[in-house]
């Protein structure tokens, strides 16, 4: 038989007492248990899930419809992403450009990259201050302020942070090679190396007359070791050889930092995608113009072409068999983003690096639109490259009154 209304009433407040004499410590731990149920975890549902999900970073649970990342990202990044957007937000910006190339001597940029986030970074240099100390001691911001991030970083965003100085250390073993062939001192070449890419046994590459010696004593025990592989057969150390061993080490370093960030994915894997294919891009076509009028083979040049970006594999395929630079420009004409950087009469005061500064400029600021990831730590190094490329340029300028190139930086913010 069917219960009546009463007997329904008399059932629900039989239940309503029977839970309040229950003890707190029962109905905390029911409370859990019906949590551990929830496929979520957070006891807001009514699905069970018998067993726990695995999800990834950017995948939704299932009932509560937020992304996992939302819930566990900021557990070890939340810190370090909020000190990166504070750095960031001291990036100079158009006001600050424009009172710098008003400004009649270096002296005057001091006073007022004084009031922006570098304060007095320049209070201890006599007067007047070089161009020279200007690069430096804003470099020297920039490391101190990666180191930071850098110390604090937990897995997998330290691996990554590493991956970033992987760059600057290629950039620091061509530029010792290349002063050694040159019979220059190796106090002198170490001062000139960037400190985020400097390595213990570096002095060691002064003495090293080959690849295999390079190899061997050096570069065996630093993270460049396996990118090395493809440069050991080259035993002469000249100019030729030098530049063939920064494209192989840039090739496979790009190639493997690509590959490091689909493995991270999310958020992480696209804007960082974008980034390093349009590296890859600007060195495939650094090295086609460069190399049109030396003796290197279209095979040899090939090799040193990376095997990601907007132009692998067709754009790529037709840079090999360019010969002249009406090659190079019909090869990359079929890509929108490269279409104007050979053009004729497009802007005769840009170079192609000024406007390949310009796309990475661009990519660059987007990243901090997004959140959840780990480019904008990449972005973030980028810009304050090219923030201390203005400077120096705006100083440059004013030190040789070329007043007329003053305003040939590139925009940040």
């Amino acid at each position: 038989p069917l219960p009546t209304a009463t007997g329904a009433r008399s059932d629900a407040r039989n239940r309503r007492r029977s839970h309040a004499r229950q003890p707190l410590t029962d109905r905390t731990s029911t409370r859990a248990a019906r949590a551990a149920a929830c496929c979520c975890g957070a006891g807001g549902c009514k699905t069970a899930a018998p067993t726990p999900l695995r999800l990834h970073k950017t995948q939704a649970a299932p009932c509560c419809g937020f992304p996992a990342a939302m819930m566990t990202y900021n557990i070890d990044v939340g810190y370090l992403e909020g000190l990166l957007r504070g750095y960031r937000a001291g990036i100079l910006n158009s006001t600050d450009y424009a009172n710098l190339t008003q400004c009649e001597t270096i002296d005057d940029m001091k006073m007022h990259l004084s009031s922006t986030d570098y304060g007095n970074f320049l209070q201890n240099e006599p007067s007047p201050i070089s161009t020279t100390t200007l690069a430096q001691k804003t470099t020297e911001k920039l490391v101190e302020e990666f180191n930071f991030l850098r110390m604090q970083a937990v897995e997998p965003l330290a691996t990554f942070l590493d991956y970033i100085t992987y760059g600057y250390m290629i950039d620091n073993i061509i530029l010792v090679l290349t002063g050694t062939s040159h019979n220059r001192s190796s106090e002198e070449l170490l001062e000139k190396c960037h400190p985020l890419g400097l390595f213990d046994s570096m002095a060691t590459l002064c003495v090293t007359q080959s690849t295999s010696e390079l190899y061997r004593t050096v570069l065996v025990d630093t993270p460049l070791g396996p990118y090395f592989g493809d440069c050991i057969s080259l035993e002469d150390l000249d100019e030729v050889n030098i530049e063939i061993i920064r494209n192989t080490l840039y090739k496979a370093y790009l190639e493997d930092f690509h590959a490091f960030c689909m493995k991270v994915g999310g958020e992480t894997a696209e804007v960082m995608g974008d980034i390093l294919k349009l590296e890859a891009d600007r060195r495939a076509i650094n090295i086609t113009v460069n190399s049109l009028d030396t003796d290197l083979d279209l095979k040899s040049r090939e090799k040193l072409y990376p095997t990601i970006g907007l132009l692998y594999p067709e754009g790529t395929s037709r840079l090999i068999k360019a010969t002249d630079l009406d090659a190079v420009r019909s090869a990359i004409d079929a890509f929108p983003d490269y279409r104007g950087l050979l053009s004729e009469g497009y802007d005769d005061d840009k170079t192609i690096e000024d406007q390949f500064f310009e796309l990475e400029v661009n990519l660059n600021r987007l990243a901090f639109e997004q959140q959840f990831h780990y480019g904008m730590y990449y972005a973030f190094v980028k810009l304050k490259e090219q923030e201390i490329r203005n400077i120096v340029w705006i100083g440059e300028c004013i030190s040789q009154d070329q007043r007329g190139r003053i305003n040939q930086y590139v925009p940040i913010f």
